[in-house]
């Protein structure tokens, strides 16, 4: 690990200011941020602890929308009991994170802005992870990679397992930078990297989280998930929803999948689908089938066109209160 300056933060104008003039990162959680360290990922110049921050940490609920300080504790957004009522798609994605112990450690904030997971860029050949001019990802082992967008050089998959459902939530972000606060939506957060100098957050030096609004409607909401093992693992692929019903039928879907495109990928094809139906086994499989008619595999994880036919289904089928996988 290299050297670096530690500054401790205990306003968000502290923290910003700390990295005003120099090449840093925040730190709360550090769940990830330690492990990039220790790889020598990560090079700050500069660590600004951000944990003590107390505006950053909460969720508080209001008659239109529940918000969700950048600094709230995974475990702590598991236990919220407004949440678990408005958004089970989100609290689901929340309580499937790490162990209890990461969940005490890591937070909302992190969990968004996370950096991937893809070993090529873990292991120093840079986020598109590239060698001589050549796609090492394309050539080598790739199963945990991209099968959508994969035309261009950036097949890692985006690696927050909360920006599923909060983007299927209609959610937004709200940063603070130099020039004030501004709020997008939370799918911004996001971009495809052209070249190994850009970066897959679009987040500029020095800006912050600082929280995320969730609105509360009436639609129904529900995350599924695959894993290959059901203790401490990440998803191979997980699908939210949300459906906004007329009656029995869909009016408005919102169908997001992770683990499948180097951002949150939002499935039109599976919500056009569903859209004027209602929600059983024979239309959500049908959605399922469309949201993977534009897969295009690497070569060693076309199964991950199956999952995610899959997740699409049950998610639907979840959101309804249709778990018929789970029947005896």
């Amino acid at each position: 690990m290299r050297a670096f300056e530690y500054a401790h933060a205990t306003t968000v104008d502290e923290a910003k200011a700390a990295l005003a003039d120099t090449k840093g990162e925040f730190l709360s959680g550090g769940t990830d941020l330690l492990c990039r360290l220790k790889d020598d990922v990560a090079q700050p110049d500069r660590l600004v602890y951000i944990k003590p921050i107390k505006t950053l940490a909460g969720v508080e609920a209001g008659d239109k929308a529940i918000t969700i300080g950048a600094g709230t504790r995974l475990a702590d957004l598991v236990g919220d009991p407004a949440i678990a009522k408005h958004f089970p798609a989100l609290h689901q994605a929340a309580l499937e994170v790490g162990t209890p112990q990461i969940r005490n450690m890591a937070t909302v904030g992190g969990n968004l802005l996370q950096r991937p997971r893809c070993w090529y860029y873990r292991n120093g050949f840079g986020l598109l992870g590239m060698k001589d001019g050549k796609s090492l990802v394309r050539a080598g082992d790739n199963r945990y990679h991209a099968i959508f967008m994969t035309d261009g050089d950036a097949l890692f998959t985006a690696p927050s397992s909360l920006a599923t459902p909060l983007i299927a939530l209609d959610a937004t972000a709200t940063i603070s930078g130099a020039k004030g606060d501004r709020t997008i939506p939370v799918s911004a957060l996001y971009q495809v990297p052209r070249s190994d100098r850009d970066r897959e957050l679009t987040l500029g030096a020095g800006e912050l989280l600082t929280k995320v609004t969730v609105p509360i409607s009436s639609a129904r909401n529900a995350t599924y998930e695959t894993r290959q093992k059901q203790s401490h693992d990440w998803p191979l692929v997980l699908c939210s929803v949300a459906l906004t019903m007329d009656g029995q039928k869909v009016a408005k879907a919102r169908v997001v999948l992770y683990g499948v495109a180097s951002i949150p990928y939002r499935s039109e094809a599976a919500e056009q689908a569903i859209l004027g139906q209602a929600v059983l086994r024979e239309t959500a499989e049908a959605a399922g089938l469309a949201a993977v008619k534009d897969a295009k595999p690497l070569s060693m994880n076309g199964y991950k066109v199956t999952l995610a036919k899959n997740v699409v289904k049950r998610a639907l089928l979840a959101a309804v209160g249709n778990r018929y996988w789970e029947e005896a």
